[in-house]
């Protein structure tokens, strides 16, 4: 850290706003003994209400959610919403942007503006730490008190399968091809990847399990070969997935491989890689084909983000890679007063934006019943999601569905699913006016 950072950390909890007290939990705050003297200070922010102090870290489709429904629930909540990023950019039509069918404005949106319109304190800052018994969590902007918290930090990837524990190679798969399923950055490296490939092979993956969006690996796949078909590039999209065939919209999917994409794309299912050559651009798979790549980015399995381990909510030593929760009220086992949403919880539901943000009404209903001292009745998430296959013009496919608790196996799965998957003619153009319209309507939800 330079001269500067440490300014401005000094400077950071004065900039936050030196008024009000740091909450109205009436805890006593003993910080934990951090050497810092400006981290174990208190992070001194506005009160926007005179209930119970409500902390939501995380400000994707899940956390924005949570924030702005438990203020509507619980109007004398202090909701404060905790994100380490300064702008809000959607990974959900993200696909559409790599190949320039939409502009970044599109996706950009402004977490102030979301706290400010639903009530609510956005606060700028990165969580480090969380302290259950004491009801603390500790930022890079002080520490705040909490009556209630709910956790939905998002994936973090694993790259464990591929790697074995060789560092050097993860941080290369990680910075020299990105997954593009997490920060913006890994989006835009991408997106220069493919306006200036020339020729050759361009791989993708699609890891197994229950990874962030299902359907993403193969919308992708469809607009990086139509961009290559519209302006005549050599290449080839070698999609290399490890399930045995397309998680959802098959039947979509592969008529668009097949129909419109035979010379652009090969389809690779039940591919697991077991070898990586970099420096020669190769990778072998599990039954010894050598595959030679121009360029790539490579989507490892995901987990839950590692704030888990840290706050002691994953499930056990084995499984870190998500939140010991009681499915139907999202609760964490033995603490009611911390919650964990989104991607950070175990249940088989869709990782998507959409099931995310649907999801999000479910657990501040659960927040504002347990505060309110009612009974609370769970609810299927929803999950609507558009996937585009073609552009010029844009068409799509999609997917509606709700989820039941499967008694017999112990788990969610599909229930009243539906599903679009012709992409020729009327049906396909109007999914596809429906995909710009859909994410709209999302981001009006999240930040109007």
């Amino acid at each position: 850290m330079n001269r500067r950072d440490m300014l401005k950390l000094a400077g950071a909890t004065v900039a936050t706003g030196a008024i009000s007290s740091y909450g109205s939990s009436t805890k006593e705050m003993n910080s934990k003994s951090h050497e810092n003297p400006v981290i174990s200070s208190v992070a001194r922010l506005p009160k926007n209400g005179n209930g119970p102090r409500i902390i939501v870290v995380g400000g994707g489709w899940s956390g924005l959610s949570v924030a702005k429904r438990l203020k509507q629930y619980v109007p004398e909540a202090d909701v404060v919403l905790v994100e380490q990023r300064t702008t809000f950019i959607s990974c959900p039509i993200s696909n559409l942007w790599l190949v320039g069918e939409v502009d970044l404005e599109f996706l950009t949106h402004s977490f102030l503006d979301a706290a400010n319109n639903n009530n609510y304190t956005f606060f700028h800052s990165s969580v480090y730490d969380v302290d259950r018994k004491k009801q603390i969590v500790y930022t890079n902007r002080g520490y705040i008190g909490y009556d209630y918290l709910v956790l939905a930090p998002g994936i973090d990837y694993d790259y464990s399968r591929w790697t074995q524990g060789d560092e050097e190679l993860e941080y290369k798969l990680r910075t020299q091809y990105p997954a593009g399923f997490r920060t913006h950055s890994e989006h835009a490296t991408i997106k220069e990847k493919i306006e200036n490939f020339d020729e050759g092979n361009f791989i993708l993956t699609v890891p197994g399990g229950n990874y962030r969006c299902l359907p993403a690996p193969y919308e992708r796949t469809c607009m990086i070969a139509d961009y290559f078909k519209k302006n005549d590039i050599k290449g080839k999209v070698i999609l290399m997935d490890e399930n045995v065939d397309i998680t959802i919209k098959k039947k979509g999917f592969h008529s668009a491989f097949n129909e419109m994409y035979k010379d652009y794309v090969t389809y690779m299912p039940d591919t697991k890689i077991e070898k990586f050559d970099l420096k020669n651009k190769t990778v072998t798979t599990e039954f010894g084909e050598i595959i030679k790549f121009a360029d790539a980015a490579f989507y490892p399995r995901v987990r839950g983000n590692k704030l888990l381990e840290i706050a002691g909510v994953a499930k056990d030593s084995i499984n870190k890679a998500e939140a010991n929760i009681n499915p139907f009220t999202y609760q964490v086992i033995g603490d009611s007063h911390v919650y964990c949403s989104g991607d950070a919880r175990p249940m088989s539901f869709s990782k998507s934006g959409n099931t995310s943000n649907s999801e999000g009404h479910v657990v501040a209903r659960s927040i504002a019943d347990h505060i309110l001292g009612k009974k609370f009745k769970w609810s299927s998430p929803h999950t609507t999601c558009y996937s585009a296959v073609a552009t010029k013009p844009l068409r799509s496919i999609f997917v509606n569905a709700e989820y039941k608790w499967n008694k017999t196996n112990g788990s969610f799965s599909f229930y009243h699913a539906s599903t679009m998957e012709n992409w020729h003619g009327k049906s396909g153009t109007n999914a596809g006016r429906g995909t710009k319209e859909w994410a709209s309507g999302m981001y009006r939800d999240m930040f109007s």
